[in-house]
Parts: C-alpha cells; sequence; structure tokens
C-alpha cells in the first residue's frame, strides 16, 4: 500500500521531514528536522546535526510526504513503529 495523507498514521515516519507543532514541552515547540529512528513513545528527530528525542503523548507534528504536509497528533501514532505499520495491511 502506498504511502499517502489519508495514511500515513499506519506507515513509515523514519527518513521523513517533521515539525513539532504542539508540545507539553515549550523547549520542544517550533523544532523541525529529519525523523531518524523511533520507539514505541519517541521520535528521534535530527535537527541541524543534533538529535532530539521527543515523546508522542503530548505532542502534535507536521511531516512532509512528496511536498504536502499532514498533519498527526502523538496519540494517533503512540504504538510501536512495527506494531502501527502491520495496521495498514
Amino acid at each position: 500500500m502506498a504511502r499517502t495523507p489519508g495514511n500515513l498514521a499506519r506507515h513509515e515516519l523514519i527518513g521523513l521531514e517533521v515539525a513539532v507543532i504542539k508540545a507539553a514541552d515549550p523547549s520542544l515547540l517550533g523544532l523541525r528536522g529529519q525523523v531518524v529512528d523511533e520507539t514505541m513513545k519517541t521520535l528521534v528527530i535530527d535537527s541541524g546535526g543534533k538529535e532530539r528525542r521527543v515523546p508522542k503523548a503530548g505532542c502534535a507534528f507536521v511531516f512532509v510526504l512528496d511536498g504536502q504536509k499532514v498533519g498527526l497528533e502523538g496519540s494517533d501514532i503512540a504504538y510501536r513503529p512495527e506494531e502501527r505499520t502491520k495496521k495498514a495491511r
């Protein structure tokens, strides 16, 4: 199944550009970069050569997919990556 804006929550996020648009921790608000790793509860974002671990809970993100911006709530992607991607099938 192709990765589209409508099904992004069920696909691989590593490699996508992302921005944090809502965060419980104000220091994370506005953080931009590339997703380099993911766990059940966090995204690891490379921002200017520095990796930041961002909790999914309490955050909202905007991902760039093929030039389109796609917003996702952290709660929508708060699963183990391998479990979340299996839900697409």
